[in-house]
């Protein structure tokens, strides 16, 4: 970074990590969604710019969204990173399998042992280092409001979408993420059929969803773009919300009190979906840090709250917070 890293390290003084420095990304023109979301996970020891050319070659290989010289959406980016890596490693771990040489006895039994029974062996479900530290589980329940008979269903999950109101807080916006709703008489016959196995029939219901096991990274997707119909295009909402540094997932969880701590934001700047800049605020060793592709500085934690939002339907403010990443404080989910 030249002066930049000079300017960082003289921020940081005395406190300076010793033999920690980190790197800023270069931009490809139209590659800030790629790089907001790689600061996050990749802080390196040295100071200077890299040019994650490579990567972004890959990248747009792999997957044609990314060809455009059009703005991408970095959570749509991070949701391609995630299952990539994970489809990555599984594809590792069932090679490693059937190459018994190739796997060591610490490997064979990393998942525990295997059930075997009558009817052939017990496939157990593959868990990787990314499942460990991304995945959490949520729960469907349905109510039947006639037998009240509830039905479960578990799904997997690297990250909450959330819809977002003004003037609200990441507690409320969980809080009705997981509220009761009702399937009235009208709903069951058309989008929201219920059909309860021991009523053997169509029934009003109540259905909510809960998180059953909270993710070791809590990874939180602001719903900041909405439909408008009149228009035919996405509206950017510059709602306020307020997201705090210490969360607890209380009203989303039936059996524990999980708290979880903020640790990186990605920030979009700019009034729609298809144009604008992100940058991303992640904190290392109690101080927090901005990258803006190769520019990396401290600022202060007063600066964090400056994303929340406005508190005003119209407003020239576009830079917001977009993608939040909390890890948890508890013992539970560390590895």
């Amino acid at each position: 970074m030249g002066a930049a890293g000079s300017k960082l390290e003289r921020a940081f003084g005395d406190q300076f990590p010793e033999g920690e420095r980190y790197f800023g990304l270069e931009n490809f023109g139209n590659t800030a969604y790629c790089n907001c979301v790689l600061q996050i996970s990749s802080q390196k020891k040295k100071t200077g710019v890299i040019a994650p050319k490579r990567f972004v070659q890959r990248l747009k290989k792999q997957n044609e969204v990314f060809r455009s010289y059009m703005a991408q959406d970095a959570h749509e980016f991070l949701n391609f990173l995630l299952n990539e890596l994970v489809d990555i490693l599984e594809k590792d771990s069932q090679a490693a399998k059937s190459d018994p040489e190739a796997s060591s006895p610490s490997d064979k039994a990393a998942n525990g042992p295997k059930n075997v029974q009558a009817n052939g062996p017990q496939k157990d479900p593959l868990v990787t280092w990314m499942h460990k530290i991304f995945q959490g589980i949520l729960t469907n329940e349905t109510r039947c409001l006639r037998c009240e008979t509830v039905t479960a269903r578990d799904e997997t999950f690297f990250d909450l979408s959330l819809d977002i109101e003004q003037n609200s807080s990441i507690t409320s916006c969980l809080k009705n993420f997981s509220s009761t709703e009702t399937l009235n008489a009208e709903d069951k016959f058309f989008c929201d059929k219920f059909f309860c196995d021991k009523c053997c029939s169509l029934q009003e219901a109540q259905k909510r969803m809960k998180i059953k096991k909270p993710p070791h990274i809590l990874v939180i997707h602001l719903k900041r773009y909405e439909y408008i119909e009149q228009l035919g295009r996405y509206k950017k909402l510059s709602y306020r919300v307020v997201f705090p540094l210490e969360l607890k997932l209380s009203n989303t969880m039936e059996d524990a009190d999980s708290e979880y701590s903020l640790f990186a934001v990605v920030v979009h700047i700019g009034s729609g979906s298809n144009h604008g800049h992100y940058v991303c605020l992640v904190k290392s060793r109690n101080h927090w840090l901005f990258f803006d592709d190769e520019n990396v500085e401290m600022i202060d934690e007063s600066v964090v709250q400056t994303f929340f939002g406005s508190s005003h339907e119209y407003s020239s403010n576009t830079d917001l917070a977009y993608i939040l990443f909390y890890e948890s404080l508890g013992n539970d989910n560390k590895n």
